[in-house]
């Protein structure tokens, strides 16, 4: 499947010194169905296509954590 993002976006949980942070693109889930991930430190690299089902879950379970984390 090929998908050329228009736009990437840095997840929420990135820091301006550059750790350990993903970049997703959202508006290409609208048109295939499946988001592309990449490495914010590696734009260059290579990009995982998640299923948009699968990345939903995946947004949710983490959300979830973070939630279960804040509540302890």
């Amino acid at each position: 499947m090929k998908i050329s993002p228009t736009r990437w976006v840095k997840s929420s949980y990135s820091n301006p010194d550059g750790g350990n942070c993903l970049e997703w693109s959202p508006t290409s889930g609208i048109s295939t169905g499946a988001f592309p991930v990449r490495d914010s430190k590696n734009p260059q690299g290579p990009v995982l296509i998640v299923p948009a089902r699968s990345f939903t879950e995946f947004i949710e379970g983490v959300k979830a954590d973070a939630f279960s984390r804040r509540h302890r």
